[in-house]
C-alpha cells in the first residue's frame, strides 16, 4: 500500500511501530486521533505520512522553534518539501513561505501557536485546503499538564475561523488519564481514535543515586562515558552555571542553557550541542522540549524535578534512536525544598484567580510528593513510572537500579513501631526532620523549647542514623502507614494502617542496599530493537567499524551543515555494522535507510565498509 511505500522510500523502515499504522489509518479514514506514545516511538511519523497521503495541506502546531527546525531539516533531507513559521523568521521570510504555501509547494507547514492569529497567515489558511491540524506536545493544552501553555488555547479559535473543519490530530508522550481527557475536551475532538501504546522505553536504564557529593558522582560518570553525548538537568540557573563551569574546568566539552542567557547565546549553545561540537549540555528545564537529537546517550538530573511527567519527558530525551542510554537522578533532601519554592513562584499561575491558583498549587504539591516517593522506593523504578501513567507493568524490569541493585530484605517492624509511636506521641504536628530529631534524642534548641524531650519516644533510636530514619519514614509513607500532608511545610500524620503495625503485629520489610557495589547488567543488551533489526547495543558490534562510520557521518554532516543524526541515527550505524552491506540493495535492508538517503549517502558508506573489511 501507499503508506508502506512512503515508510520505506522516505523514512527507510520496513514496518510500522506499534500504534503508528492505526493512527495513520484513523486519519486517512477522516477521524480525529489522539496518539499517546513514548519519546522515540515515532509520533511525528504518524502525522507526516498522513499529511503526504491527504489532499491539501497539514498544519503542525509545535511549541518550540528548535523542534520545528529539527523536524523540517530532517524532512528536507528525506526529500520532502516543508516549511515553518515562527519568530525566528523575518517578515520577508514569512511572506516568502506564505507565497510558496499559496502556490501549493508544501504538504506540511509547522507553525508556532502564537502565529495562528497572525492576519496574513489566517488569510492564507482561510483560502487554503487545510486537511489536518496536528497538535504536537498536546499536553501543553491542559492546565493539569506539566507544561501548560496558554497560547495552545488559541488552536480551537483558529480552527473555528476556517471555512471547513479539518481533522484534528493530537500527539503527546506524557499524559495521565486526566490530561488525556482534557486534550480531547479542549481541542473539541469528535469521538477520536485514541491509541495509547504504553509508556515503556525498554532501552533506558533508570537509577536514583544519593551521593554525598553530587558533582563528584557526575564527574565520575561522564569520565567513564567520554564518547557519549548527554544532558545534565539542574533546577536553577545558578546550579547550571556552577556545574557547567566545573565540567569545563575539568576538561569536558560542556555548554549551558537557561532562560537568563541572551537569545543568541541560547541558540549558539544549542547548536553546539546539536552539531556535536559540545558533548554535554547543562541546562534547566527551559532546554529540550522538541529537541530531536537522537544520539543522546545519557540524561542526568543533578536535582530532582518537581513531578514524574517532567522527569520522564526530560529523561526520555536519551536514547531516542533506540540504542541503550542511562537516566540517572542524583537526589538529596534539599531538592524537595527547592521544588516547593518553584511551585509557589510558578509564573504560569499569574493569570489565574485565587481559587484556580490554589488548586494548581495543591495538585503540584501532590505530584511533587509522588516524585519524592520515586526517589526513595527500592521497588522497580520502571514499574513506579509506568503505574503512574496508568500502565500495568510486571514489577521486575531487569533494567533499573532497583532491579539490578544488590539489595537485601530487612525487617524494620520494631523501628517502624517506634517511629509511628513518636508521630502519635507528638500529636501529629511535625515533619520528618523534627520526628527524626526526637527519635535520636537531639538537644537542639527547638526540641527543648517545644518540650519534645519529655515525650516517651525521645531518644529511643539514638543509635540510628538520621538517614536511616528518613528512609524508613519515606517507606512507611509510600506504603500508607504514615501520611505526609501537601502543605508548604509537610507534616507527618498517622495513616489508616498505622494501628496494624502498633497493635496488630504486622511485619514490615524493606529492601536496603548491601554495602557492596551494584553488579553490572547484561539484561538490557538482550533487548531487541522494535524495528526488527536485532539488539541496538553498541556493545554487540565491531567498535572500530562503528567509529569509522561515525567519523564519516560527522564529515558529511559538517559539509552539509546539519547535525550528524540528520544524516543517519546511531541505530542506523549500528545496523550497518551488523549487516555490513556491500551493495545498494543490501543498504536498503538497513533500518533507517530509504531511497532518498541511499541516493545521497549510500555509496560513501558502502565504500567505507568495504575499505574496512578489506584492510
Amino acid at each position: 500500500m501507499e503508506k508502506e511505500r512512503l515508510l520505506k522510500q522516505i523514512f527507510g523502515y520496513n514496518e510500522f511501530l506499534t500504534g503508528q499504522e492505526a493512527l495513520i489509518d484513523g486519519v486517512l479514514g477522516g477521524n480525529d486521533v489522539v496518539g499517546i506514545m513514548p519519546t522515540g516511538a515515532g509520533k511525528s511519523l504518524c502525522y507526516q505520512i498522513s499529511a503526504l497521503l491527504l489532499e491539501g495541506t497539514t498544519l503542525v502546531v509545535s511549541p518550540l522553534i528548535s523542534l520545528m527546525k529539527d523536524q523540517v531539516g530532517a524532512l528536507v533531507e528525506n526529500g520532502v518539501s516543508v516549511a515553518f513559521i515562527n519568530s525566528s523568521l523575518s517578515y520577508a521570510q514569512t511572506q516568502r513561505v506564505l507565497d510558496n504555501a499559496k502556490a501549493g509547494k508544501y504538504k506540511l507547514i509547522y507553525i508556532a501557536p502564537e502565529r495562528l492569529d497572525m492576519s496574513s497567515f489566517l488569510a492564507f489558511a482561510q483560502s487554503a485546503d487545510i486537511s489536518m491540524v496536528a497538535v504536537d506536545e498536546a499536553h501543553c493544552v491542559s492546565q493539569w499538564g506539566q507544561n501548560f501553555r496558554p497560547s495552545y488555547l488559541k488552536i480551537t479559535n483558529f480552527i473555528d475561523k476556517l471555512g471547513r473543519r479539518p481533522i484534528i490530530a493530537a500527539f503527546t508522550a506524557t499524559a495521565t488519564q486526566v490530561v488525556k481527557k482534557d486534550i480531547i475536551k479542549i481541542l473539541r475532538q469528535k469521538t477520536p481514535t485514541v491509541i495509547a501504546t504504553g509508556f515503556d522505553r525498554e532501552n533506558l536504564f533508570f537509577e536514583v543515586r544519593k551521593p554525598h557529593d553530587k558533582y563528584s558522582e557526575l564527574a565520575a560518570y561522564v569520565g567513564k562515558n567520554k564518547n557519549a553525548n548527554g544532558i545534565v538537568y539542574c533546577s536553577t540557573r545558578k546550579s547550571v552555571e556552577k556545574v557547567c563551569a566545573d565540567l569545563v574546568r575539568d576538561g569536558y566539552h560542556a555548554t549551558r542553557y537557561h532562560a537568563g542567557l541572551s537569545e543568541q547565546e541560547r541558540k549558539d549553545n544549542q547548536d553546539d550541542f546539536l552539531y556535536d561540537r559540545k558533548r554535554i549540555m547543562v541546562a534547566t528545564n527551559a532546554f529540550g522540549m522538541g529537541i530531536d537529537k537522537s544520539n543522546v546517550g545519557f540524561v542526568i538530573h543533578f536535582n530532582m524535578p518537581k513531578d514524574i511527567e517532567s522527569y520522564y519527558q526530560e529523561a526520555g530525551r536519551a536514547g531516542r534512536d533506540g540504542t541503550r542510554a542511562d537516566c540517572l537522578l542524583l537526589y538529596n533532601g534539599k531538592d524537595v525544598v527547592t521544588n516547593q519554592f518553584l511551585i509557589n513562584q510558578n509564573e504560569r499561575n499569574s493569570d489565574m484567580d485565587a481559587q484556580q491558583r490554589r488548586r494548581v498549587i495543591e495538585n503540584d504539591r501532590q505530584r511533587l510528593k509522588l516524585m519524592t516517593f520515586y526517589c526513595h522506593t527500592n521497588d522497580c523504578l520502571r514499574e513506579y513510572i509506568l503505574k503512574y501513567f496508568g500502565d500495568t507493568p510486571e514489577g521486575y524490569c531487569g533494567n533499573c537500579g532497583s532491579c539490578l541493585g544488590n539489595f537485601e530484605q530487612v525487617d524494620i517492624t520494631t523501628d517502624a513501631q517506634k517511629i509511628i509511636s513518636c508521630v502519635h506521641k507528638t500529636r501529629q504536628r511535625y515533619g520528618t526532620t523534627t520526628i527524626a530529631a526526637v527519635l535520636r534524642g537531639s538537644k537542639a534548641q527547638k526540641i527543648l523549647s517545644w518540650r519534645l524531650d519529655e515525650v516517651s519516644t525521645y531518644g529511643i533510636l539514638k543509635d540510628t542514623t538520621e538517614s536511616r530514619i528518613r528512609n524508613i519514614i519515606n517507606h512507611l509513607v509510600i506504603k500508607g502507614y504514615l501520611v505526609q500532608t501537601d502543605d508548604e511545610f509537610p507534616i507527618i500524620k498517622l495513616g489508616e494502617n498505622a494501628r496494624d503495625v502498633l497493635l496488630g503485629g504486622e511485619t514490615i520489610l524493606i529492601k536496603l542496599a548491601k554495602e557492596t557495589e551494584r553488579k553490572a547488567s547484561k539484561q538490557s543488551s538482550k533487548r531487541k530493537n522494535k524495528r526488527g533489526s536485532g539488539s541496538s547495543s553498541i556493545d554487540d558490534i565491531d567498535g572500530e567499524l562503528y567509529e569509522a562510520l561515525r567519523e564519516l557521518r560527522l564529515e558529511i554532516a559538517q559539509g552539509k551543515e546539519v547535525p550528524a543524526f540528520v544524516v543517519f541515527s546511531n541505530a542506523t550505524l549500528v545496523d550497518m555494522c551488523k549487516k555490513q552491506p556491500q551493495s545498494r540493495g543490501d543498504m536498503l535492508e538497513v533500518a533507517g535507510v530509504g531511497q532518498v538517503k541511499l541516493n545521497e549517502y549510500g555509496e560513501q558508506f558502502i565504500s567505507a565498509i568495504r575499505a574496512y573489511l578489506n584492510k
